[in-house]
């Protein structure tokens, strides 16, 4: 477990990575007002991918450890409970199809995201320090 709990440390640093060049990307095209395109949304969906990703990991740690003699304390229900609403904004793009501007609700929904990761492993004890 120690491995996949190491797994799932790195990949919060790779999805801080691909959110903040997914926010600097979604902004440039808002504020040029262009049109929404495949490289757009698979740089929207990454993001959501490696969310999922991290989510699942975060869940079987949840489990195993809790199972294994770690329990489930509070702050580790508050952290999967944050995680998986952060996973949940990151697929708002792939929702809203439909919305008159695509870069916004990108821009917006990776945003959230973010924050919500942040608050979420501000959380832990250790915090980003880990």
């Amino acid at each position: 477990m120690t491995l996949l709990l190491e797994i799932h440390s790195l990949l919060r640093w790779v999805i801080v990575m691909v959110g903040i060049a997914g926010l600097i990307k979604f902004a440039a095209g808002w504020l040029r007002a262009a049109e929404f395109a495949k490289p757009d949304r698979r740089l929207s969906a990454g993001f959501s991918g490696l969310m999922d990703l991290q989510v699942t990991l975060g869940f079987i740690l949840f489990v195993w450890d809790g199972l294994t003699g770690a329990g489930f304390p509070l702050f580790r229900i508050e952290h999967m409970t944050v995680m998986l609403v952060a996973a949940i904004g990151g697929h708002l793009p792939a929702f809203m199809k439909k919305a008159g501007n695509q870069f916004a609700v990108a821009l917006f929904a990776v945003a959230g995201a973010l924050l919500l990761v942040f608050i979420g492993v501000a959380r832990l004890p250790g915090g980003w320090s880990r």
